[in-house]
């Protein structure tokens, strides 16, 4: 086994989060983007720091992501998403937020990092969040994107995401570095998985992170699907 597989800590999940009161709040759909580079016996991986003044998770170390927007219902690509990752996704979403789903995983990373999971193309003007994206002359590539796993933030956080995670490789990227990005993400850097693993990582993170290392030495490795039911934290994989 990969010893950056962990098991999950549903103690830490519930410190990470803590529960508030207030009205019961329906999870918004996200996407996360895994990025490795090296070898698949000692990868790097792609990690950011949120910043001190979120309300959710602050100065944990993360992956880049967020929320779906509109304009990835609507977003062009160079690619199409890979047979297994829609297959995976259009067993809980349409096909069409199917898609979105990855285009926003593509689209957030480069918002956060100024990373790119995309193949050259003539510049374009569009409107909204893709706005600087298409500008430079490029077109996601989401064909590079693996599906990794799936989690839903328990009841009576906050905040709420029904979050799935991609990974990909750094070979997909047009150029290899992260830069400052918006500035969601304080400090942005590759780690080695013990380096990664020694941070203080929200519990999901540190689950998904051992789930994605797994599936690129094994990629028939199911990902999994976690969530709270009954009040208790289930992991189950289909």
């Amino acid at each position: 086994m990969n010893p950056a597989a962990q098991p999950f800590d549903a103690a830490q999940d519930l410190a990470d989060a803590p529960r508030v009161a207030g009205p019961r709040l329906r999870p918004k759909d996200a996407a996360t983007l895994i990025l490795f580079r090296g070898a698949a016996k000692a990868p790097e991986v792609l990690m950011g720091r949120r910043a001190q003044g979120h309300v959710f998770m602050a100065s944990k170390w993360v992956f880049p992501g967020g929320r779906i927007d509109r304009s990835d219902f609507t977003a062009a690509s160079a690619t199409d998403p890979s047979s297994e990752a829609l297959t995976r996704l259009q067993r809980e979403v349409p096909a069409r937020r199917a898609r979105a789903l990855t285009l926003t995983a593509v689209r957030e990373t480069f918002e956060e990092t100024g990373l790119m999971l995309a193949e050259p193309a003539p510049p374009a003007a569009v409107a909204g969040p893709w706005r600087e994206f298409r500008a430079i002359g490029a077109l996601p590539d989401l064909a590079a994107l693996t599906y990794a796993g799936r989690a839903i933030t328990p009841p009576g956080r906050t905040r709420r995401f029904d979050a799935r995670f991609f990974m990909a490789d750094v070979s997909a990227l047009l150029k290899p570095e992260p830069t400052a990005g918006s500035g969601e993400l304080d400090e942005i850097a590759w780690l080695s998985l013990p380096e990664a693993l020694a941070l203080p990582l929200p519990a999901i993170t540190r689950l998904i992170l051992g789930e994605a290392a797994e599936r690129r030495a094994q990629p028939d490795r199911i990902p999994p699907f976690v969530r709270m039911i009954k009040g208790q934290h289930i992991i189950t994989r289909e």
